[in-house]
Protein backbone atom coordinates (compact mmCIF):
# COMPACT_ATOMS: atom_id res chain seq x y z
CA UNK A 1 0.00 0.00 0.00
CA UNK A 2 1.31 3.42 -0.95
CA UNK A 3 0.05 5.59 1.91
CA UNK A 4 1.00 4.95 5.54
CA UNK A 5 -1.25 5.61 8.51
CA UNK A 6 1.10 8.41 9.65
CA UNK A 7 0.74 10.15 6.27
CA UNK A 8 -3.06 9.81 6.37
CA UNK A 9 -3.07 11.26 9.89
CA UNK A 10 -0.99 14.32 8.93
CA UNK A 11 -3.86 16.91 8.78
CA UNK A 12 -4.89 15.99 12.36
CA UNK A 13 -1.48 15.05 13.84
CA UNK A 14 -1.50 17.96 16.33
CA UNK A 15 -5.08 17.21 17.41
CA UNK A 16 -4.27 13.50 17.88
CA UNK A 17 -1.31 14.39 20.12
CA UNK A 18 -3.48 16.71 22.18
CA UNK A 19 -6.16 14.01 22.37
CA UNK A 20 -3.58 11.50 23.68
CA UNK A 21 -2.71 13.83 26.57
CA UNK A 22 -6.34 14.56 27.41
CA UNK A 23 -7.39 10.94 27.18
CA UNK A 24 -4.55 9.80 29.44
CA UNK A 25 -5.58 12.45 31.99
CA UNK A 26 -9.22 11.33 31.83
CA UNK A 27 -8.14 7.78 32.75
CA UNK A 28 -6.38 8.78 36.00
CA UNK A 29 -7.93 7.73 39.31
CA UNK A 30 -6.98 7.69 43.02
CA UNK A 31 -7.66 3.95 43.35
CA UNK A 32 -4.21 2.41 42.97
CA UNK A 33 -5.30 -0.89 41.37
CA UNK A 34 -7.63 0.91 38.97
CA UNK A 35 -4.93 3.44 38.06
CA UNK A 36 -2.55 0.59 37.26
CA UNK A 37 -5.13 -1.08 34.99
CA UNK A 38 -6.01 2.23 33.29
CA UNK A 39 -2.30 2.77 32.57
CA UNK A 40 -2.15 -0.71 31.03
CA UNK A 41 -5.20 0.03 28.83
CA UNK A 42 -3.70 3.31 27.56
CA UNK A 43 -0.37 1.58 26.81
CA UNK A 44 -1.89 -1.18 24.66
CA UNK A 45 -4.06 1.06 22.46
CA UNK A 46 -4.27 0.14 18.77
CA UNK A 47 -4.10 2.26 15.62
CA UNK A 48 -6.50 4.90 17.01
CA UNK A 49 -8.73 4.62 13.95
CA UNK A 50 -11.87 5.68 15.87
CA UNK A 51 -10.56 9.07 17.13
CA UNK A 52 -9.23 9.69 13.60
CA UNK A 53 -12.76 9.32 12.19
CA UNK A 54 -14.08 11.72 14.85
CA UNK A 55 -11.48 14.41 14.09
CA UNK A 56 -11.62 14.10 10.30
CA UNK A 57 -15.43 14.23 10.24
CA UNK A 58 -15.42 17.26 12.55
CA UNK A 59 -13.03 19.01 10.15
CA UNK A 60 -15.03 18.29 6.98
CA UNK A 61 -18.20 19.42 8.81
CA UNK A 62 -16.78 22.88 9.42
CA UNK A 63 -14.94 22.47 12.71
CA UNK A 64 -11.82 24.63 12.18
CA UNK A 65 -10.17 24.96 14.64
CA UNK A 66 -11.63 21.91 16.37
CA UNK A 67 -13.75 22.81 19.44
CA UNK A 68 -13.22 21.18 22.85
CA UNK A 69 -16.42 19.20 22.31
CA UNK A 70 -14.68 17.22 19.54
CA UNK A 71 -11.93 16.07 21.94
CA UNK A 72 -14.56 15.11 24.51
CA UNK A 73 -16.53 13.25 21.82
CA UNK A 74 -13.45 11.24 20.81
CA UNK A 75 -12.69 10.43 24.47
CA UNK A 76 -16.32 9.42 25.06
CA UNK A 77 -16.19 6.99 22.12
CA UNK A 78 -12.87 5.52 23.32
CA UNK A 79 -14.05 5.11 26.93
CA UNK A 80 -17.33 3.42 26.02
CA UNK A 81 -15.77 1.29 23.27
CA UNK A 82 -12.93 0.16 25.57
CA UNK A 83 -15.56 -0.81 28.16
CA UNK A 84 -17.32 -3.05 25.62
CA UNK A 85 -13.99 -4.67 24.63
CA UNK A 86 -13.11 -5.42 28.27
CA UNK A 87 -16.54 -7.01 28.76
CA UNK A 88 -16.24 -8.87 25.42
CA UNK A 89 -13.01 -10.53 26.54
CA UNK A 90 -14.79 -11.80 29.66
CA UNK A 91 -17.73 -13.11 27.60
CA UNK A 92 -15.41 -14.78 25.05
CA UNK A 93 -13.03 -16.06 27.76
CA UNK A 94 -10.29 -14.46 25.68
CA UNK A 95 -6.78 -14.13 27.13
CA UNK A 96 -5.36 -11.82 24.46
CA UNK A 97 -6.27 -8.61 22.69
CA UNK A 98 -4.00 -7.12 19.99
CA UNK A 99 -1.11 -9.27 21.14
CA UNK A 100 -1.40 -8.10 24.78
CA UNK A 101 -2.87 -10.03 27.68
CA UNK A 102 -6.52 -9.12 28.22
CA UNK A 103 -7.63 -7.49 31.50
CA UNK A 104 -9.41 -10.70 32.59
CA UNK A 105 -6.27 -12.76 31.89
CA UNK A 106 -4.16 -10.55 34.18
CA UNK A 107 -6.66 -9.53 36.85
CA UNK A 108 -9.47 -12.15 36.54
CA UNK A 109 -13.11 -11.76 35.48
CA UNK A 110 -14.51 -10.00 38.53
CA UNK A 111 -12.05 -7.10 38.23
CA UNK A 112 -12.44 -6.97 34.42
CA UNK A 113 -16.24 -6.59 34.68
CA UNK A 114 -15.84 -3.82 37.28
CA UNK A 115 -13.23 -2.05 35.11
CA UNK A 116 -15.66 -2.16 32.17
CA UNK A 117 -18.37 -0.66 34.39
CA UNK A 118 -15.94 2.05 35.55
CA UNK A 119 -15.06 2.98 31.95
CA UNK A 120 -18.77 3.26 31.07
CA UNK A 121 -19.39 5.54 34.04
CA UNK A 122 -16.31 7.69 33.18
CA UNK A 123 -17.64 8.17 29.67
CA UNK A 124 -21.09 9.18 30.90
CA UNK A 125 -19.57 11.48 33.53
CA UNK A 126 -17.40 13.20 30.90
CA UNK A 127 -20.45 13.92 28.73
CA UNK A 128 -22.74 14.96 31.58
CA UNK A 129 -20.20 17.34 33.18
CA UNK A 130 -20.20 19.38 29.96
CA UNK A 131 -23.87 18.91 29.01
CA UNK A 132 -22.87 17.00 25.86
CA UNK A 133 -26.28 15.33 25.71
CA UNK A 134 -26.33 15.18 21.90
CA UNK A 135 -22.98 13.33 21.85
CA UNK A 136 -24.03 10.97 24.65
CA UNK A 137 -27.23 10.17 22.76
CA UNK A 138 -25.25 9.21 19.63
CA UNK A 139 -22.75 7.03 21.49
CA UNK A 140 -25.40 5.42 23.69
CA UNK A 141 -27.23 4.28 20.56
CA UNK A 142 -24.02 2.60 19.32
CA UNK A 143 -23.45 0.77 22.64
CA UNK A 144 -27.06 -0.44 22.65
CA UNK A 145 -26.82 -1.67 19.03
CA UNK A 146 -23.50 -3.34 19.75
CA UNK A 147 -25.05 -5.40 22.56
CA UNK A 148 -28.09 -6.26 20.44
CA UNK A 149 -25.85 -7.34 17.55
CA UNK A 150 -23.77 -9.60 19.81
CA UNK A 151 -26.90 -11.24 21.27
CA UNK A 152 -28.45 -11.69 17.80
CA UNK A 153 -25.24 -13.38 16.63
CA UNK A 154 -25.20 -15.72 19.66
CA UNK A 155 -28.87 -16.59 19.11
CA UNK A 156 -28.31 -17.38 15.42
CA UNK A 157 -25.00 -19.22 15.95
CA UNK A 158 -26.85 -21.94 17.88
CA UNK A 159 -28.88 -22.86 14.81
CA UNK A 160 -26.52 -21.69 12.05
CA UNK A 161 -29.52 -20.35 10.11
CA UNK A 162 -28.12 -16.92 9.27
CA UNK A 163 -29.31 -15.43 5.99
CA UNK A 164 -27.49 -12.62 4.21
CA UNK A 165 -30.01 -10.09 5.56
CA UNK A 166 -29.50 -11.23 9.16
CA UNK A 167 -25.71 -11.18 8.67
CA UNK A 168 -25.86 -7.56 7.47
CA UNK A 169 -28.11 -6.68 10.43
CA UNK A 170 -25.55 -8.20 12.83
CA UNK A 171 -22.52 -6.40 11.38
CA UNK A 172 -24.46 -3.13 11.05
CA UNK A 173 -25.06 -3.29 14.80
CA UNK A 174 -21.82 -4.92 15.95
CA UNK A 175 -19.23 -3.02 13.91
CA UNK A 176 -20.75 -0.36 11.66
CA UNK A 177 -22.71 1.35 14.46
CA UNK A 178 -19.46 2.30 16.21
CA UNK A 179 -17.77 3.86 13.15
CA UNK A 180 -21.11 5.54 12.36
CA UNK A 181 -21.21 7.06 15.85
CA UNK A 182 -17.60 8.29 15.48
CA UNK A 183 -18.57 10.20 12.34
CA UNK A 184 -21.87 11.48 13.78
CA UNK A 185 -20.06 12.64 16.96
CA UNK A 186 -17.42 14.42 14.84
CA UNK A 187 -20.05 16.31 12.85
CA UNK A 188 -22.27 17.08 15.88
CA UNK A 189 -19.32 18.30 17.98
CA UNK A 190 -18.39 20.73 15.20
CA UNK A 191 -21.88 22.25 15.35
CA UNK A 192 -23.18 20.74 12.07
CA UNK A 193 -26.93 20.70 11.36
CA UNK A 194 -29.06 17.53 11.71
CA UNK A 195 -28.90 16.61 8.02
CA UNK A 196 -25.09 16.85 7.98
CA UNK A 197 -24.81 14.77 11.18
CA UNK A 198 -27.05 12.08 9.62
CA UNK A 199 -25.02 12.14 6.37
CA UNK A 200 -21.82 11.72 8.40
CA UNK A 201 -23.42 8.87 10.40
CA UNK A 202 -24.51 7.07 7.23
CA UNK A 203 -21.03 7.53 5.73
CA UNK A 204 -19.50 5.92 8.84
CA UNK A 205 -21.98 3.05 8.69
CA UNK A 206 -20.99 2.20 5.11
CA UNK A 207 -17.28 2.31 6.06
CA UNK A 208 -17.99 0.04 9.06
CA UNK A 209 -19.79 -2.51 6.87
CA UNK A 210 -16.85 -2.64 4.44
CA UNK A 211 -14.44 -2.86 7.40
CA UNK A 212 -16.22 -5.88 8.92
CA UNK A 213 -16.47 -7.78 5.63
CA UNK A 214 -12.70 -7.25 5.24
CA UNK A 215 -12.23 -8.68 8.74
CA UNK A 216 -14.32 -11.73 7.81
CA UNK A 217 -12.15 -12.32 4.74
CA UNK A 218 -9.06 -12.73 6.96
CA UNK A 219 -10.61 -15.96 8.24
CA UNK A 220 -9.93 -17.54 4.86
CA UNK A 221 -6.37 -16.23 4.44
CA UNK A 222 -3.26 -18.31 4.07
CA UNK A 223 -1.20 -16.55 6.74
CA UNK A 224 -2.09 -16.06 10.37
CA UNK A 225 -2.24 -12.27 10.31
CA UNK A 226 -4.39 -10.12 12.54
CA UNK A 227 -6.36 -13.10 13.77
CA UNK A 228 -5.79 -16.87 13.37
CA UNK A 229 -7.12 -18.34 10.11
CA UNK A 230 -10.38 -20.25 10.58
CA UNK A 231 -11.13 -18.71 13.98
CA UNK A 232 -14.67 -17.67 12.94
CA UNK A 233 -15.41 -21.19 11.71
CA UNK A 234 -14.04 -22.69 14.94
CA UNK A 235 -16.30 -20.31 16.89
CA UNK A 236 -19.27 -21.24 14.65
CA UNK A 237 -19.65 -17.68 13.37
CA UNK A 238 -21.42 -17.40 10.02
CA UNK A 239 -19.69 -14.83 7.83
CA UNK A 240 -20.61 -13.55 4.35
CA UNK A 241 -18.25 -15.82 2.31
CA UNK A 242 -19.63 -18.92 4.07
CA UNK A 243 -23.30 -17.79 3.87
CA UNK A 244 -22.94 -17.21 0.11
CA UNK A 245 -21.17 -20.56 -0.44
CA UNK A 246 -23.92 -22.44 1.44
CA UNK A 247 -26.59 -20.66 -0.62
CA UNK A 248 -24.97 -21.99 -3.81
CA UNK A 249 -24.45 -25.56 -2.56
CA UNK A 250 -26.65 -28.62 -3.17
CA UNK A 251 -28.54 -30.08 -0.20
CA UNK A 252 -25.99 -32.81 0.61
CA UNK A 253 -22.92 -30.53 0.44
CA UNK A 254 -24.71 -27.89 2.52
CA UNK A 255 -25.58 -30.49 5.17
CA UNK A 256 -22.01 -31.81 5.26
CA UNK A 257 -20.50 -28.31 5.59
CA UNK A 258 -22.91 -27.27 8.34
CA UNK A 259 -21.99 -30.50 10.16
CA UNK A 260 -18.28 -29.56 9.85
CA UNK A 261 -18.94 -26.08 11.29
CA UNK A 262 -21.17 -27.36 14.11
CA UNK A 263 -18.89 -30.23 15.10
CA UNK A 264 -15.43 -28.94 14.22
CA UNK A 265 -14.19 -29.10 17.86
CA UNK A 266 -11.18 -27.14 16.66
CA UNK A 267 -10.23 -29.97 14.28
CA UNK A 268 -8.00 -28.53 11.58
CA UNK A 269 -9.20 -30.96 8.85
CA UNK A 270 -12.87 -29.98 9.30
CA UNK A 271 -12.08 -26.27 9.46
CA UNK A 272 -9.89 -26.59 6.34
CA UNK A 273 -12.64 -28.48 4.50
CA UNK A 274 -14.99 -25.52 5.10
CA UNK A 275 -12.33 -22.99 3.99
CA UNK A 276 -11.68 -24.97 0.76
CA UNK A 277 -15.42 -25.27 0.08
CA UNK A 278 -15.94 -21.49 0.48
CA UNK A 279 -13.01 -20.67 -1.84
CA UNK A 280 -14.22 -23.11 -4.49
CA UNK A 281 -17.80 -21.79 -4.33
CA UNK A 282 -16.79 -18.18 -5.07
CA UNK A 283 -17.63 -17.03 -1.54
CA UNK A 284 -14.51 -14.87 -1.27
CA UNK A 285 -15.09 -13.11 -4.60
CA UNK A 286 -18.70 -12.41 -3.64
CA UNK A 287 -17.68 -10.93 -0.28
CA UNK A 288 -14.94 -8.79 -1.88
CA UNK A 289 -17.51 -7.44 -4.36
CA UNK A 290 -19.89 -6.63 -1.48
CA UNK A 291 -17.10 -4.93 0.50
CA UNK A 292 -16.16 -2.76 -2.49
CA UNK A 293 -19.80 -1.84 -3.03
CA UNK A 294 -20.05 -0.51 0.56
CA UNK A 295 -16.73 1.31 0.07
CA UNK A 296 -18.08 3.00 -3.09
CA UNK A 297 -21.28 4.05 -1.27
CA UNK A 298 -19.15 5.55 1.52
CA UNK A 299 -17.06 7.49 -1.00
CA UNK A 300 -20.18 8.83 -2.72
CA UNK A 301 -21.41 10.19 0.61
CA UNK A 302 -17.97 11.57 1.46
CA UNK A 303 -17.84 13.49 -1.82
CA UNK A 304 -20.96 15.44 -0.81
CA UNK A 305 -18.71 17.25 1.72
CA UNK A 306 -16.48 20.16 0.58
CA UNK A 307 -13.04 19.26 -0.77
CA UNK A 308 -10.23 19.58 1.81
CA UNK A 309 -7.07 17.90 3.11
CA UNK A 310 -9.22 16.17 5.78
CA UNK A 311 -11.58 14.78 3.13
CA UNK A 312 -8.63 13.45 1.10
CA UNK A 313 -7.24 11.77 4.22
CA UNK A 314 -10.64 10.23 5.01
CA UNK A 315 -10.73 8.77 1.51
CA UNK A 316 -7.24 7.33 2.04
CA UNK A 317 -8.30 5.99 5.44
CA UNK A 318 -11.23 4.09 3.88
CA UNK A 319 -8.94 2.51 1.31
CA UNK A 320 -6.37 1.78 4.01
CA UNK A 321 -8.94 -0.11 6.12
CA UNK A 322 -10.09 -2.35 3.29
CA UNK A 323 -6.67 -2.92 1.70
CA UNK A 324 -4.89 -3.63 4.96
CA UNK A 325 -3.11 -6.95 5.41
CA UNK A 326 -3.95 -7.39 9.11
Amino acid sequence: MNVTLDQIQAPIAAEMEEFERKFRASMQTNVLLLDKIMGYIVKRKGKQIRPMFVFFTAKISGGEPLPEATFRGAALIELLHTATLVHDDVVDESNYRRGFFSINALWKNKIAVLVGDYLLSRGMQLALEHDDFDLLKIVNRAVRELSEGELLQIEKARRLDITEDVYFDIIRQKTASLIASCCAVGAASAGADKDTVERARLFGEKVGMAFQIKDDLFDFGTDEIGKPVGIDIKEKKMTLPLIYALQQADWLTKRRMIFNVKNNDGRRDRVQAVIDFVKKSGGLDYAIQSMKSYRDEALRLLHTFPESAARTSLEQLINYTIEREK
